[in-house]
């Protein structure tokens, strides 16, 4: 991984960082879903010609993102650090509205070398470990699950039946089960795409804590099977005011192999802070503390507090999923404009805040264009964006001239951070 890392400064070579500088500190912020289009391997997924960044801008361009927002999709904070220039490097094509930066811009392109395109394989990609092995996926029939695998679930959990067993959209799956679910007691399970199990139930009827519960005996089923991840999905409301998910989601992951980005922190002395919902990606592997917030910018406002209070040799760690769940996901691209338009706005208190010496990387797990068919993730490059404190004038990161893998970001850190 040396080669690749030649514009970004050598692990053998003198520490990026001037002579003086004690502070080094390391924030890598993932827009869930945040992709820009262009992946080599897009067709095999179904994907070829999907880019969420790109289409995005052009349905602002086009007047198709008008509530609550207008006019193209401005980005200024973002675009300043690369945004528009790494779209048009990743697919060849210019997003409305979303100028190149100068030429001082440290930012690049990644592509995902694992064969999939869930938050789960991105992250741990990220985080320097290539999926070798695929997970288990669950096919798009009715039902979705075996007859034998819940079988074994009601027996662990004791819970007697399930409604759903389909693929389904999170919302669409309560919307469609919740009245039934409070009649019968029964819990909603449904998969997608990516290789999950999830477990939707009201929060107060079913009981929090019994859904997590449920998990756990679902956790012994799938796991063996390498499904990546159980998710708790509860919601709370009734038939008159409509039902609304909470804060409380919960995913049940298999842990990461070891040695990633996250181990080497601790192993070097450093911490690692999870913000959102990373600690539940590394099945808290490697985490040293997680921080959660009710939506992302309250998630904002934990990346903010760790700038002003991590240490030097840790590394914060934080995910803002509400790109991917709220929009993405049920293929909302007016929805998915605003977030990005308000999270460019909250964007300069978190580069303004960098001490001297301090690494902030945004990048992404995967796309999720709101504009394409279904309601999965879609297979996609990602941008990489890095600010450094303006007082750390002579960091050596340039501009990537080729396409990096996604672990590129991991061998980044430990070069910012002089870890072996």
């Amino acid at each position: 991984m040396t080669d690749s890392l030649n514009d970004f400064g050598d692990h053998n070579s003198e520490s990026p960082i001037k002579a003086g500088i004690k502070s080094k500190r390391v924030f890598l912020c993932v827009l869930d879903s945040v992709g820009c289009g262009g992946a080599v391997d897009a067709d095999k997924f179904g994907d070829n010609g999907a880019n969420t960044l790109l289409h995005i801008a052009e349905a602002c361009a086009s007047g198709l993102c008008e509530d609550g927002r207008t006019g193209l999709l401005h980005l200024p904070n973002l675009c300043s650090l690369g945004l528009g220039a790494a779209i048009e490097k990743s697919c060849g094509s210019a997003a409305p509205g979303l100028p190149f930066p100068g030429s001082d811009a440290k930012w690049g392109v990644l592509e995902e070398y694992s064969n999939g395109k869930d938050t789960q394989t991105g992250h741990w990609e990220l985080a320097g470990k290539v999926l070798t092995q695929s997970w288990h996926y669950f096919p798009n029939t009715t039902p979705a699950f075996p007859a034998e695998l819940m079988d074994q679930f009601f027996a662990i959990s004791g819970i007697n039946g399930s409604l759903g067993n389909v693929h389904g959209s999170g919302t669409n799956m309560i919307n469609q089960y919740a009245e039934e679910h409070l009649l019968t007691g029964k819990p909603i399970i449904y998969t997608s795409a990516d290789s999950v199990v999830q477990i939707a139930a009201h929060e107060s009827a079913f009981g929090l804590e019994r859904l997590y519960e449920a998990c756990l005996s679902a956790a012994e089923v799938f796991h063996p099977l390498r499904v990546g991840r159980i998710i708790a999905r509860p919601f709370i409301g009734d038939m008159k005011t409509g039902f609304t998910r909470t804060a409380n989601r919960k995913d049940f992951a298999i842990a990461p192999p070891e040695g990633t980005i996250c181990d080497r922190v601790i192993q070097a002395g450093g911490k690692v802070h999870a913000i959102g919902k990373i600690g539940d990606i590394f099945a808290n592997q490697g985490i040293t503390d997680v921080f959660k917030g009710s939506n992302d910018m309250a998630l904002f406002d934990r990346l903010i507090e760790q700038i002003d209070s991590a240490n030097s040799g840790d590394l914060v760690f934080a995910n803002f999923v509400e790109f991917d769940s709220l929009y993405g996901h049920r293929r909302d691209p007016n929805g998915y404009a605003r977030a990005l338009e308000e999270f460019d706005k909250r964007l300069p208190s978190a580069t303004s805040s960098l001490r001297e010496g301090d690494l902030l990387m945004l990048t992404a797990d995967h796309g999720n264009d709101p504009t394409w068919n279904g309601y999965d993730h879609t297979r996609e490059r990602v941008p990489l964006l890095l600010a450094v404190a303006p007082t750390t004038t002579n960091i050596s990161f340039q501009t990537l001239t080729q396409i990096q893998p996604f672990n590129v970001v991991s061998d980044i850190i430990a070069a910012h951070l002089n870890i072996e």
